[in-house]
């Protein structure tokens, strides 16, 4: 398996998710800190398999 870099709107979206995630733990949003973990997790989750699928 060779892994090959996302698109460059994959890697946006991916980051976004993640910023918001990271944010929102350490300022209260009302419903972005109840899922600061999920989204982290989910930023983290959209890069992993950008990487691991071709043409993603």
């Amino acid at each position: 398996m060779k892994p090959s870099a996302p698109k460059k709107t994959l890697w946006t979206v991916a980051q976004i998710i993640g910023i918001l995630g990271i944010v929102g733990h350490f300022v209260h949003i009302q419903y972005i800190s109840q899922y600061s973990f999920g989204l982290r997790l989910g930023g983290f989750g959209l890069l992993a398999l950008g990487t691991t699928l071709r043409g993603f």
